[in-house]
């Protein structure tokens, strides 16, 4: 199997319902749009709709962290993409960009997902057809830049300008 490095979805449209007050995008329609990103990744991999169905595991999120980087207006058109920068048997690390279509960086994400068996809900390992595909789609991705928002933390710096200074 062959993966894009990084994986791509298609460009969608903002739905006009995700709009707040400010005339911008809602941050927690950010996370949709990685979240659905997500999903079109993990369909590639063989863990789509169907592999909880079939095999009844699937996928959690255990952690997220997404910086805003620059708002999405109404009208935007958007595609996100999905870096693997670490695995292993039970976790995938995955980073994520949000990018209007003229180019632009809106936010990133960087997510840490669980195998999970789901007649526990319990960490479990992957079979091995789908961490030969994560194995496979992480090496597609290795040589991939490390983006600069990767393991960061958050965290008020004592001493250091603010934005609003």
């Amino acid at each position: 199997m062959l993966f894009d490095a990084p994986v791509i979805a298609p460009a969608r449209g903002l739905d006009p319902a995700w709009l707040d007050f400010n005339g911008h995008l809602n941050m927690a329609y950010y996370n949709v749009l990685f979240d659905e990103a997500a999903d079109n990744a993990f369909e590639l991999i063989g863990c789509g709709p169907g592999y909880r169905a079939a095999r009844n595991l699937s996928f959690f999120t255990a952690e997220s962290h997404v910086c805003y980087l620059r708002e999405l207006k109404p009208d935007a058109m958007v595609t996100a993409s999905v870096q693997i920068l670490d695995f292993d048997a039970k976790r995938v690390l995955l980073f994520q960009e949000l990018r209007h279509v003229d180019g632009w960086l809106s936010a990133t994400s960087e997510t840490l997902q669980l195998h999970v068996d789901m007649t526990g809900p319990r960490v479990t390992p992957m079979p091995d057809d789908i961490l030969a595909n994560v194995t496979e789609m992480a090496a597609a991705h290795k040589d991939l830049p490390r983006p600069d928002q990767a393991g960061r933390s958050i965290a008020i710096k004592r001493g250091q300008p603010s934005r609003t200074d």
